[in-house]
């Protein structure tokens, strides 16, 4: 690489809802050196809570414009999405468009930050530049069983495939085993503690009294927020008072909601919908909660150790290795017993609980981000050079 010339990478990523991958993209966005790397990023759709907090350096495209640009009449807003959705497959159809939005653009490096972006990266006009992959995601649930050929078709047509956990490795290989797989790297998430410390900070409304359990994640069937529900309305009506509260947002939302008034805990498990800044929630609550059926390398937890709290997780993905059993957290099974269990231990067991804080005390000095961020620019450089 000569001294003057960047290396020009391109992210291209479907939107910037609040989600786990959106804050890694962020995280990555605000790190990689900006003396090395020229950066753009191409969302598809310029939608979520997230789509301008990319930092000043960074260049952002998009194909189409996010429903926040729509109106609020029902019917009229139902025609623009569908105009929407015809303009964006256009786009993804006819790399002339796309590579006139893209300012013509030939990019050295081309990252899929998530499988959802596969196909745009390997289905790139640029033939010439070097492709990564990132896969956060367990291939063997059960809900990831429509999108696994597509995921098969493009792995091998990557450079370099990042995992953001070793489990998420070995499943893939373990599932797949005589898949060609192209050059691999295992890079854990960065976390910015002093930005979370800073940002839990900042007052919250109507936050209920104690014992609150928290969690935080897309209302999806996956998380087990429906599992959760279930549990808190037993420990309720065994006369444990305890209120949960869920920050996120997701097509679960409808069900969620008829299920809990289905409950009668209308009063004691609340849905908050999206905040653009959840960690005073996390920071103003007793407990963490995670109840999913699947996860790789969840940053929640990360962020539920960075504000010492005890949590109660589902031992999948990593989330095993992130947290010792009965030591900084406690780990359970994907079943309603489990949960209400653990739930109920939490709210019984003050000696646990006390044992459990003194060991967050220094958790944080098990996360170090220079190492993730050098390893990231280490893998694209490489490719590069090539």
């Amino acid at each position: 690489m000569s001294e003057n010339r960047k290396i020009k990478v391109l992210f291209r990523h479907r939107s910037m809802e609040m989600g786990g991958v959106e804050k890694v993209i962020l995280s990555m966005l605000n790190n990689l050196n900006p003396d090395k790397f020229d950066i753009t990023v191409c969302l598809n759709l310029n939608q979520g809570e997230l789509r301008n907090e990319f930092p000043k350096h960074i260049k952002k495209v998009y194909l189409t414009e996010g429903k926040e640009s729509f109106s609020q009449n029902p019917l009229l807003h139902k025609f623009q999405l569908i105009r929407r959705r015809l303009k964006l497959a256009n786009v993804l159809k006819n790399h002339a468009i796309s590579d006139r939005i893209l300012g013509n653009q030939k990019f050295d490096i081309e990252i899929a930050p998530t499988y959802s972006a596969f196909s745009s990266v390997i289905n790139s006009s640029n033939k010439d530049s070097k492709k990564i992959g990132w896969f956060h995601s367990e291939i063997n649930v059960p809900g990831m069983k429509p999108l696994v050929p597509d995921i098969l078709k493009n792995f091998p047509q990557f450079d370099h495939m990042i995992y953001c956990s070793q489990k998420i490795k070995e499943i893939m290989h373990q599932s797949y085993p005589d898949l060609k797989y192209p050059m691999e790297s295992v890079v854990i998430n960065a976390i910015p503690i002093e930005e979370i410390k800073k940002k839990a900070e900042e007052s919250i409304d109507n936050f209920p009294s104690g014992p609150v359990f928290v969690s935080v994640g897309r209302l999806h069937s996956r998380k087990g927020f429906h599992k959760l529900i279930d549990a808190h309305k037993r420990l309720i009506d065994e006369g444990f008072h305890h209120h949960i509260v869920v920050v996120g947002s997701g097509e679960e939302f409808k069900n969620l909601t008829d299920q809990i008034r289905r409950n009668n805990v209308q009063n004691t498990f609340i849905l908050t919908g999206n905040r653009m800044n959840p960690y005073p929630y996390i920071k103003n609550a007793d407990y963490f909660i995670l109840p999913s059926e699947s996860e790789a390398w969840p940053l929640v937890i990360a962020e539920a150790l960075i504000l010492q709290k005890p949590i109660i997780a589902t031992d999948t993905g990593d989330v095993g290795l992130m947290i010792k059993d009965r030591e900084t957290g406690y780990l359970i099974n994907y079943e309603v017993d489990e949960m209400y269990s653990a739930m109920k231990t939490f709210l019984t067991d003050p000696g646990l609980i006390h044992h459990i804080r003194e060991n967050l005390k220094t958790i944080e000095n098990q996360f170090d981000n220079k190492k993730i961020f050098d390893s990231v620019e280490n893998i694209i450089e490489t490719l590069y050079k090539k």
